[in-house]
Parts: C-alpha cells; sequence; structure tokens
C-alpha cells in the first residue's frame, strides 16, 4: 500500500491518552487537562516527546504528517531567544523518526468567542489569551507572519529536505475575523497549505453565530479563508448552507473518527461533505490510537450508525483518504500513490494475523481496510528508506520506552 497521510495531528495531545478517562468530563474539561500538559513543555521535552509519537506513526505506517503547531513561545508567553524553537523541535523529531512532514504554523490570538458581545467594531467580543493560552499568541496576525517567516523555507515552502511550511488558523475561536486575511496572504504568497478547526462543536457554532451573526463556515468563506489548498479539520456540525460553502470552494475536510468518538464531539457527515464536492483526508488528531486503518474505517461505519445502513465508502476510497488525498492537503501532491515519479513511500500490512486471516480472494484491499489495524503493518519505506522493517522502528529501536519516558517526563 502506499504510505498513509496523517493530515492532522497535535503531538503533545499523546500525553493526554487514558489519562481523561477516570472521570467523565466533557470536551472543554478535556481542554483544560490539555492546556496543563501544553504548559509543561519546552523545546528538549517536546523533541522527545514528538520523536517518539511521530515513531509510534511510522510503526502505524505513516509517512507524513501535518502537525498543527501552536505552543509557540514560553509558559509565560515571553519568545524563546529563537521564536521558533518549538516549531523547529518538531521538524527535527520528524526527521529523527523518519517522517515527512508540514508543519502547519497556526495563528492563535484569542481565548475564545464573547458570545455577550456582538462583534461591534469588527474584530471584537474576543476573550483574552490567559494562563497556558499565553504561549500560543504572537500578539497579532502581522507579528505571527513575521515569526512564521522566520522559520526559514525556500521558494518552494521546504525547510528542509523532509518538512515543507503551512499555515494554520487555529479556529473562529481563536482568531478574529479581522486578523484573518494577514494569514491567508501569507499562504498565498508562500503557496503554501492552510488549515482550520471548524465546527468541532455545537458550542462553537452557537457562540460564532451570536457574535458574528453567521456559522464559522459562512465566516471562514467571508474573510477568504477557503479555497483549493483550505482544509476545515471535522466540520462535525454543518448545514447545508454550510455544505454548499464549502463544497463550492473545494476545500479538504480532515474527519478524525477517533478523536471525534473520543472527545463526543459527535458524528462527521462525511457523505454529505464528499457528495458536496469536499475531498475527504484523515487525521489521528489527539492520538486516542494512532491507526490510519481505524480512522479510515470509523468514517464508514460513523456514517452507518448515522444512517443506519451500509456501503457509502469503498476500501478504495477510504484508502485515498488515508493517502493520495492526504499528502495533497499537505502539500505534497507528488506522495500517496505507487506509480513512477511519486516518493517511494510504500506500506506492507500482514493479511495472515489473526485480524486478517481468511480473507476471501480478491478482497485484500477490503480485509486491509476493514479488518487490519497498525499493529499488522510490518514494513514502512519512507522516500526510499527503509524505516519499520518486520515491525520494528529502524531508527528508534524501542518506540514504547521512549513513549513512557517521556510522558512521564511531561506528567510528573
Amino acid at each position: 500500500m502506499p504510505g498513509f497521510a496523517n493530515a492532522h495531528s497535535h503531538a503533545f495531545h499523546r500525553a493526554l491518552r487514558a489519562t481523561t478517562e477516570a472521570d467523565h468530563g466533557t470536551f472543554w474539561t478535556w481542554r483544560e487537562r490539555m492546556y496543563a500538559v501544553a504548559a509543561r513543555l519546552d523545546p528538549d521535552s517536546y523533541l522527545g516527546l514528538a520523536r517518539a509519537v511521530y515513531a509510534e506513526m511510522a510503526l502505524a505506517g505513516v509517512s507524513c504528517v501535518g502537525e498543527f503547531h501552536y505552543l509557540h513561545h514560553q509558559s509565560d508567553g515571553r519568545p524563546y531567544a529563537d521564536p521558533n524553537a518549538m516549531g523547529r523541535a518538531l521538524v527535527q523529531a520528524a526527521a529523527e523518526a523518519g517522517l515527512r512532514m508540514t508543519l502547519l504554523d497556526a495563528c492563535y490570538l484569542a481565548g475564545g468567542l464573547s458570545p455577550s458581545s456582538r462583534a461591534e467594531p469588527r474584530g471584537s467580543g474576543m476573550l483574552p489569551l490567559a494562563g497556558p493560552q499565553l504561549r500560543f499568541g504572537d500578539g497579532d496576525a502581522v507579528r505571527w507572519a513575521s515569526r512564521a517567516a522566520d522559520l526559514g523555507f525556500d521558494e518552494h515552502g521546504m525547510i528542509s529536505p523532509h518538512a515543507k511550511a503551512g499555515a494554520a488558523i487555529h479556529s473562529v475561536r481563536a482568531v478574529p475575523r479581522d486578523q484573518m486575511h494577514a494569514v491567508v496572504a501569507w499562504a498565498q504568497r508562500c503557496g503554501a497549505p492552510l488549515h482550520a478547526h471548524m465546527s468541532e462543536q455545537q458550542a462553537e457554532n452557537d457562540a460564532c453565530q451570536a457574535l458574528y451573526g453567521v456559522s464559522p463556515s459562512r465566516l471562514l468563506y467571508d474573510e477568504g479563508v477557503l479555497g483549493p489548498r483550505s482544509t476545515v479539520v471535522h466540520a462535525t456540525h454543518v448545514d447545508a448552507g454550510d455544505l454548499n460553502l464549502l463544497g463550492g470552494c473545494g476545500v479538504f475536510a480532515c474527519i478524525c473518527p477517533t478523536t471525534e468518538r473520543d472527545l463526543g464531539d459527535g458524528l462527521a457527515p462525511s457523505q454529505a461533505l464528499a457528495a458536496a464536492g469536499c475531498t475527504l483526508t484523515l487525521g489521528s488528531d489527539s492520538h486516542a490510537v494512532v491507526d490510519m486503518l481505524e480512522e479510515a474505517r470509523g468514517v464508514e461505519y460513523a456514517e452507518r450508525l448515522a444512517r443506519r445502513s451500509r456501503g457509502h465508502f469503498t476500501a478504495e476510497a477510504l484508502l485515498r483518504a488515508a493517502t493520495c488525498d492526504g499528502h495533497t492537503s499537505l502539500g505534497w501532491p507528488d506522495a500517496g500513490e505507487i506509480a513512477p515519479g511519486e516518493w517511494a513511500d510504500l506500506v506492507t500490512v500482514s493479511l495472515d494475523s489473526v485480524r486478517t486471516a481468511g480473507a476471501a480472494d480478491g478482497a485484500a484491499l477490503e480485509a486491509a481496510v476493514f479488518g487490519a489495524c497498525a499493529a499488522d503493518v510490518r514494513t514502512v519505506v519512507i522516500g526510499g528508506r527503509d524505516v519499520v522493517r518486520d515491525g520494528v522502528h529502524l531508527l528508534v529501536p524501542d518506540v514504547p520506552g521512549e513513549l513512557s519516558r517521556a510522558i512521564r517526563a511531561v506528567l510528573s
């Protein structure tokens, strides 16, 4: 199979796996736990954690990751001596784990929407960053653009031979509408992909409607965010009007089924998004699990639950979302297919494990997409280089040990 593209990742969320399951909570209480982890990281600890997380991805057949990055500064909001020290740690971590990456540098300026205030004048009604959020912000979008440009990249957006620059608007909750244009302009100048969280929670939609009088989709459309290089992440709570806007702009829609299940977001309307003209991609997001085959079949299973019927996406369509369409959304259109001129990203999946044994002749793809899991990935070649052989990472031999050490260091 081609190498998988993990189109939406927050590497540091991996430290939360299982730790938030002891109490019931909500998305918003989970977010507070996430902020606590974010507050403890520095460039060295982030390098160790991200390297282990990216190695886990490689073991699962991922050859390229889109890292949605907003831990920019020190915990009190002051820049490091190198204002991009945290981003460079992620680029280094991907290199050491053998992955390609698109670093989606996120603009994050506000602590949320204030639903009690209408947006008059334009751009008001936003809560200030506070506490752990302080390290996310650059002050305004112009200063964000200046810092992001200082990462250093060539005319093709390449930070290094394995890493490409991208941009992100964290969400309508975190970027005032009058600050969005500077991010869009930066992405256009650089020919970079532009990603944004959108409509993950109904509460976000309600607050956006209360403040601006429009849905998040409409707000992003009005501010020029949506286009063929744009990805909206989640799009869980969208109506017919939103679907027309998203499909008409030809955006990618990144679905993250395991995270959306874990956080109780809801069932993403994947079939409706695809029918409207959106190209589907997949991400493991918070890394409740790292398994792109599980993300792929999760798209189909969500539709079955919502519609009470089967057979909405073929295995081939789901694999395309996990491979070539995901790579394209990250700015690597020459990856994700086994063909001359493409990146040599290759993954073998065992068809004789307890999960896949007995597959009917001619049903190998279905057995892999609907039956296999990350543990069935045996060999991973990324850019022509062996990274995983016989289920063992060749660059990070003890991935469980590295994960354990890195996570304990962050949580202690």
